[in-house]
C-alpha cells in the first residue's frame, strides 16, 4: 500500500505582527512616517469585489516590510468611492524599495488608480511561469516552495462588505505574510537557470504598462461568454443591445454586469435570431429564456424588452459585422480555407515556438504572446532573423523574447516558403 505524504503544515495567523487597521487619516499619517524609516522590499496585495461590483476597485491594501510587520489599509474609509484616496504619498516613503507582489497584472490597475506606483517591482507568479512552474497560485506556490499551507477561506468574498470581520483580516494579512520570503526562493532559482535578466524585463514591462491608458476595445460586447454561438449580424445586434442596457443598469448600480444578468442570457437569447425569416418577439424571447426569469434580471423586463425592440428595428446596414476589421488574424483553424499560405507558415512556426518554450522549461505563452505569434505568422514583415526580430519587437515583446525567437521562427518561416 502506497504511503501518502504527510500532509504540509496550514498557517491560520500571521508570523508577522498586524497593526491596527488604517482607515482613518490620523493613521494613514502615521504609517507613512514609519514606513519611511523602513528598509528593503516591501510586499503588496489588494482585495477587490470584482465579482460584486462594476468597478475593479482596491477594497483593501495589504502591505509588509522587512522589519515592521504588516499593515492593512481601508481606501473606501479615507474617501469616498467615486473620488478614491490618493494614497500617492506612500510612494515617497516606498520611494527606494522593490514591491513584491504576486500576478501584478491583477493588483497594479487598482493601486495605480489610488496613486500607488512602485519604482521596481518583483512578480512571483511572473517569477515562477518563468521557472517553468506548474502551479503558480500563491497558496500552491507557497506549498511547493515553503512547505506551508495558506487559509484560503475568504479568496471569493465581497470585500466590499464594511465593516470588514477580523477573520477576512487576518486572511488578508496572510496574503503578505510570507511574500517576502517566497520572493529570495524565487529569486535564487532564477539565478541558477540564468533567467534573471529575463525576469526583469517583464518586471520593468508591467510597470510600464500599469502607467498606461487602458485600451479602449471598440466592441467591448463582442467578448461575452458564448457569442461564438451567434452566427448571424443579426444576431450579433441583439447582443450589443443587450449588453449595453445590462452596463447601463450594472454601473448605475455599482453591480457587477454578471450579477444583473448572465452572459449566456444574452448569447443563449441572441443565438436563435437569423439574418431572415426569424420574427423577434421580445415578450416570448425573453419568457422563453430561464436566465431572463433570475430575480435580478426580471426586475429590469423592461429594459431587456426595450432593447430587444431597439435591436428589432434596426436595419440590415446597422447590423454590426461578425467580424471587426483590423481585429486581428481569424483563428489559425480556419486558415487553410482562408489563407492557404498562412496555414502552411503556423504549421510550421508554431511547433518550433513550442519546441523552444520546452527546452527553455517555460509555457509558450510566456516565451512570445499567442496574438503576437498569429499577428506574425498570418502576414509576416520578411523571413530573415532581422526582420523577425523587428516584427517581434513591435508587438510588444521584450529583447530576450527577440533574441530568442529570431533565428528558430526565421528559419520555420523559410522551410515553409
Amino acid at each position: 500500500m502506497t504511503e501518502l505524504p504527510p500532509e504540509l503544515p496550514l498557517l491560520t495567523r500571521p508570523a508577522a505582527p498586524v497593526a491596527e487597521l488604517v482607515d482613518r487619516p490620523d493613521r494613514l499619517d502615521a504609517l507613512v512616517q514609519e514606513l519611511a524609516c523602513s528598509t528593503g522590499p516591501v510586499a503588496v496585495d489588494t482585495e477587490r469585489a470584482s465579482g460584486f461590483r462594476y468597478h475593479n476597485w482596491a477594497y483593501l491594501i495589504q502591505l509588509k516590510t522587512f522589519r515592521d510587520g504588516i499593515y492593512l489599509i481601508d481606501p473606501m474609509a479615507l474617501a469616498p468611492p467615486d473620488s478614491l484616496a490618493d494614497l500617492g504619498r506612500l510612494n515617497l516613503a516606498l520611494a527606494d524599495q522593490e514591491w513584491i507582489i504576486h500576478a501584478a497584472s491583477q493588483d497594479l490597475p487598482c493601486l495605480v488608480e489610488l496613486g500607488l506606483r512602485p519604482g521596481r517591482l518583483f512578480d512571483t507568479e511572473l517569477a515562477a511561469r518563468l521557472l517553468g512552474r506548474s502551479r503558480v497560485g500563491l497558496g500552491p506556490l507557497v506549498e511547493d516552495v515553503l512547505g506551508v499551507r495558506l487559509l484560503k477561506a475568504h479568496s471569493a468574498d465581497d470585500w466590499s462588505t464594511r465593516p470588514l470581520p477580523s477573520d477576512w483580516l487576518v486572511y488578508a494579512a496572510l496574503d503578505v505574510d510570507l511574500l517576502i520570503e517566497l520572493r529570495d526562493r524565487l529569486a535564487a532559482e532564477l539565478a541558477a537557470a540564468g533567467k534573471t535578466d529575463w525576469a526583469e524585463q517583464e518586471f520593468a514591462h508591467w510597470l510600464t504598462w500599469a502607467e498606461r491608458p487602458a485600451p479602449v476595445r471598440p466592441d467591448p460586447w463582442r467578448r461575452t461568454t458564448g457569442i461564438h454561438l451567434v452566427r448571424s449580424c443579426r444576431g450579433l445586434a441583439v447582443v450589443r443591445e443587450l449588453w449595453q442596457t445590462r452596463d447601463r443598469l450594472a454601473q448605475a448600480a455599482d453591480l457587477a454586469p454578471g450579477r444583473v444578468l448572465n452572459d449566456r442570457g444574452i448569447s443563449d437569447l441572441a443565438a436563435r435570431v437569423t439574418d431572415r425569416s426569424f420574427k423577434l418577439d421580445p415578450t416570448a424571447a425573453l419568457a422563453d429564456s430561464p436566465w431572463f426569469a433570475r430575480r435580478q434580471a426580471r426586475r429590469h423586463w423592461s429594459d431587456w424588452s426595450a432593447a430587444l425592440k431597439r435591436a428589432e428595428a434596426l436595419s440590415q446596414k446597422q447590423w454590426p459585422p461578425l467580424r471587426l476589421a483590423g481585429d486581428g488574424p481569424p483563428a489559425p483553424r480556419t486558415w487553410h480555407h482562408s489563407n492557404p499560405a498562412a496555414a502552411q507558415r503556423w504549421d510550421k512556426v508554431r511547433p518550433a515556438v513550442n519546441h523552444l518554450a520546452e527546452e527553455c522549461k517555460l509555457p509558450p505563452e510566456n516565451l512570445i504572446s499567442p496574438d503576437s505569434l498569429r499577428r506574425l505568422t498570418w502576414q509576416p514583415d520578411g523571413h530573415d532573423r532581422t526582420a523577425v526580430w523587428r516584427q517581434f519587437e513591435r508587438l510588444g515583446a521584450r529583447r530576450w523574447q527577440c533574441d530568442l525567437l529570431a533565428q528558430p521562427v526565421s528559419q520555420a518561416l523559410a522551410r515553409a516558403v
